[in-house]
C-alpha cells in the first residue's frame, strides 16, 4: 500500500507545505533558534494548531532522511482527515445508526493503526482523534491499518468533549471502556453510538469520562488486570456489532 511522504525538511519546504494547507501534525523545532524563517514557521504552526516540539540538533539529525532539515521537520498526515458531520451522513446515507470511535489520547501509532482497521471491520462510520497528545495519520498507521484507513474516515478535533455534547444533539450516546464498569456482555448497546477508548497507560481522561453515558468492563480471568487499548477496542466493539445484529 502507498502512503504520501509523511516528512518534510527544509524551511521553504515547510513553510510552502503550511500556506499550501496541507495537514502537518507535529512540528520539530531546533531549540533555541530564533532567526526570521523560523518564527515565521512557528507562527503558521500555532495558526494552524500544530504540535510543536522543540528539540536539540541531534534529535532533528536522527530524524532527517535528506540531511538538509535546516533545523526545522514537518510531519505531515499520510491521509486527509474527514469531518464528523460527514461520517453522520455516511450513516444516514445507508439508514444505520451512527457507530463511531472515540479515542482520547491513543499515542502508539501501531495501535491507532489496529483501532481504525477494527472500526472498518465491525462496519464503523468513523473514527475521532484529538488534535494534542495523540498520533496522527501517519504513514506508520497506514500501514498498521492494513489498509483501512483508505476507506474508514478519520476526523481530528480540538476537544474531544465537545464533540460528544455535540453528538448527544445528534442522538449518540458514549459509553467508555474502564475497569471499574459494568461487564460489556450485561449491558445493552445498540442504536447511535460513540465507543470511547483510553489513553494506553492512564486510560479515559476524567473529563471524557464525565462525557460518557456508561461503563463498560471487559471481564478477565488472568493474572494481570488490563488489555493492550486496540485488543479492548476490538472487543468492545464486536460486541457492540454482535448486539447490532440481532
Amino acid at each position: 500500500m502507498r502512503v504520501e511522504e509523511q516528512t518534510i525538511e527544509g524551511r521553504n519546504a515547510v513553510l510552502e507545505a503550511f500556506r499550501a494547507g496541507k495537514t502537518v501534525d507535529k512540528l520539530y523545532v531546533l531549540d533555541g533558534c530564533e532567526d526570521g524563517p523560523i518564527r515565521t514557521i512557528v507562527r503558521e504552526a500555532k495558526k494552524h494548531d500544530t504540535i510543536l516540539n522543540f528539540v536539540k540538533k541531534e534529535r532533528l539529525d536522527q530524524m532527517s532522511e535528506t540531511g538538509k532539515h535546516q533545523g526545522v521537520i514537518a510531519l505531515t498526515a499520510a491521509y486527509a482527515y474527514s469531518e464528523v458531520a460527514d461520517m453522520l451522513r455516511a450513516a444516514r446515507d445507508k439508514g444505520e445508526d451512527p457507530f463511531l470511535f472515540l479515542l482520547d489520547g491513543i499515542e502508539d501509532p501501531h495501535n491507532l493503526g489496529a483501532i481504525i482497521r477494527t472500526a472498518n471491520l465491525v462496519g464503523a462510520h468513523g473514527v475521532v482523534i484529538p488534535k494534542r497528545r495523540a498520533a496522527g495519520l501517519t504513514a506508520t498507521v497506514a500501514k498498521a491499518s492494513a489498509g483501512a484507513v483508505a476507506y474508514t474516515p478519520v476526523a481530528k478535533v480540538t476537544n474531544l468533549s465537545s464533540t460528544m455534547e455535540e453528538l448527544k444533539k445528534e442522538g449518540l450516546w458514549f459509553v467508555c471502556a474502564d475497569m471499574g464498569g459494568e461487564v460489556m456482555y450485561r449491558m445493552n448497546l445498540k442504536g447511535p453510538i460513540g465507543l470511547v477508548i483510553g489513553n494506553e497507560g492512564s486510560g479515559v481522561s476524567k473529563l471524557v469520562k464525565e462525557h460518557c453515558d456508561m461503563t463498560a468492563s471487559i471481564p478477565m480471568k488472568g493474572d494481570i488486570d488490563s488489555l493492550n487499548a486496540s485488543v479492548a477496542a476490538g472487543v468492545l466493539a464486536y460486541e457492540v456489532l454482535r448486539q447490532r445484529m440481532l
